[in-house]
């Protein structure tokens, strides 16, 4: 019998139409485009503007975007994973929504929350349906819209974060193509470095909770860029060493679009140039859940079928992980 493996066979994306520039936050904080840029690598990020507009209506046009490509129906999808940190309510899922808007009338699913760790999660979970048998199509989304968690008053965390989503569909594959590899770690010891303080059972949202400020994304800064920067690229080498890959053997690395500096550090350790990185940072800022399938979709064009790809990502918590797959298509 031979192996199944899961394979992405379509990927899309989708960014909001507003961008908010370096220049433009100098109005709002203290800050100046020379700092942001030296520091983060971001020169500008989209904003989801408009009454009403959560997570999933990015979600929308980026999945019909795939499934266009793929000349499939949404009645054939059959599992939704949707990775966010910002999901339209608490409950129903936004999977389910999304599964809703778009007539995903057989699917079941669920949504993921491994802050910007959550696609890789994602990924590898919906990996197993497809390698079990169990499904023969499952939907992989990761997006945000973290401009509904970014406090604009806070220069050290609104100049980091962006809106957009990504999606990818995995089918089965018996060619050796598709996810091969996957390490992936969490430590709740860093829950109080980067978190939202309140909304949780933990602090339920009360008077004193919205006056203190306390439902926006709150880091410290050095000690999460410390962390990051040693984790995410450890454990992108730690793949890369496990199944004896050398850096000549690496078609493209997909970092996650924290910051400039981690990325730089994650593909040192891998061996890696420049010109196999994907960067979009500069534009997007971090999307959190959608960077690494933003990426991808962007770059899909230059992707060959059989190349030796490398996601890594850090997210809050803390979780981190890398995923060695094989790209199982030529565009």
């Amino acid at each position: 019998m031979q192996k199944i493996y899961a394979a992405i066979t379509a990927v899309n994306g989708y960014v909001p139409d507003y961008v908010l520039t370096n220049h433009e936050l100098e109005t709002m904080v203290d800050t100046n485009d020379e700092w942001i840029t030296t520091r983060t690598g971001i020169k500008e990020r989209r904003i989801l503007k408009g009454e009403g507009l959560a997570t999933s209506d990015m979600a929308v046009p980026a999945v019909q975007g795939l499934l266009k490509k793929r000349g499939i129906g949404a009645e054939e999808i059959e599992l939704i994973i949707f990775c966010t940190s910002t999901p339209d309510m608490p409950f129903p899922a936004t999977a389910n929504i999304l599964a809703d808007k778009i007539g995903a009338v057989n699917a079941w699913g669920y949504d993921l929350q491994a802050a910007c760790s959550g696609f890789l999660f994602g990924l590898t979970t919906g990996a197993q349906f497809i390698e079990s048998g169990k499904h023969k199509k499952v939907l992989v989304v990761g997006g945000d819209k973290m401009s509904s968690i970014v406090n604009y008053e806070d220069r050290t965390t609104c100049i980091i974060f962006g809106d957009g989503c990504g999606a990818a569909l995995l089918e089965p594959n018996t060619e050796g193509f598709g996810v091969l590899d996957s390490i992936l770690k969490s430590d709740g010891s860093g829950k109080h470095l980067l978190n939202i303080k309140a909304g949780g059972s933990l602090k339920p949202a009360s008077f004193d909770t919205i006056n203190n400020k306390e439902h926006f994304a709150y880091q410290e800064g050095q000690a999460v860029f410390k962390f990051a920067v040693t984790n995410m690229a450890n454990v992108a080498g730690e793949i890369i060493e496990r199944n004896n890959l050398k850096s000549d053997d690496i078609a493209w690395l997909v970092p996650h679009q924290a910051n400039k500096r981690i990325i730089d550090a994650t593909a040192n350790r891998a061996g890696v140039g420049p010109e196999k990185v994907m960067i979009n940072i500069d534009r997007y800022g971090n999307t959190t859940n959608g960077t690494i399938p933003l990426c991808l979709w962007e770059w899909e064009k230059k992707l060959k079928k059989g190349d030796n790809i490398i996601l890594a990502a850090f997210g809050g918590g803390f979780t981190w992980g890398s995923v060695y797959l094989k790209w199982a298509y030529n565009s």
